[in-house]
């Protein structure tokens, strides 16, 4: 399975949606992941964009992970790593069709 088919795998486990997964990852950011015992592991993460055509009722992380539709400027004010927030505030600019962004 490649990075693209693993991301949408992730979205399904995480928040039950399934989609049209962007072939290229829109951004990357990296951040230390922490461990339990205090420590700490570098990580790379690519993102991938999600068209959402379908939301389940049941998915594998439901109780886990709290679900909320937001727009991304909205989201990217509740995430902590900066990388992420970053890629968030670009997403609407980028793939929104030119017709529908605002000029003013």
């Amino acid at each position: 399975m490649g990075p693209a088919e693993n991301a949408a795998r992730e979205a399904f486990e995480e928040a039950g949606v399934t989609g049209r997964v962007s072939p290229l990852p829109i951004g990357s950011f990296h951040y230390l992941k922490e461990k339990k015992d205090g420590g700490g592991i570098p990580c790379s993460v690519e993102v991938f964009a999600l068209e959402v055509t379908k939301q389940v009722d049941d998915w594998p992380e439901k109780g886990v992970r709290e679900l909320l539709w937001l727009p991304a400027d909205q989201a990217a004010a509740r995430v902590a790593e900066p990388g992420l927030r970053q890629m968030l505030k670009g997403f609407r600019k980028q793939h929104l069709p030119a017709t529908a962004r605002h000029t003013g």
